[in-house]
């Protein structure tokens, strides 16, 4: 889906995006942690999704090689998170082989350990990925 083709708010924009990338995020975010913070789904969606990769000036899969780069660099932490950003990155057409050299790329900013774990962390998105395409 190209962003030019959104239309509505920023969280319309945004669900229409979640919709295609990642269903039911909204949802599940709400679930875990809507006790503790109400709204909590909404409020990414209107501006991870909405607001950031809604934005005119990049196409979806710079943005997605950006993510994972960023979340290759900050470290092994951001795992979970860079696991659901190579799903996305696959959605809106990256190949493995971009994603893994946007990671290895890393080694550079952010270590080997880093580039590394996050290798790990793609090769997991790309075993179930290949496995549910056959």
């Amino acid at each position: 889906m190209a962003t030019d083709e959104l239309s509505g708010s920023s969280l319309d924009k945004g669900r229409q995006l979640v919709d295609q990338l990642n269903p039911g995020m909204e949802a599940v975010l709400e679930q875990r942690y809507g006790d503790i913070v109400p709204g909590i789904g909404e409020s990414i969606v209107d501006f991870a999704y909405g607001q950031q990769y809604a934005r005119p000036g990049l196409d979806l899969k710079s943005r997605y090689l950006a993510t994972i780069a960023a979340l290759t660099a900050l470290g092994g932490h951001t795992a979970p998170q860079l696991k659901v950003n190579i799903e996305g990155g696959l959605k809106v057409g990256l190949t493995q082989q971009e994603i893994g050299e946007v990671i290895w790329q890393m080694a550079l900013y952010g270590g080997f350990p880093a580039a590394i774990n996050a290798l790990n962390s793609a090769l997991e998105v790309f075993d179930r990925h290949d496995s549910e395409a056959s």
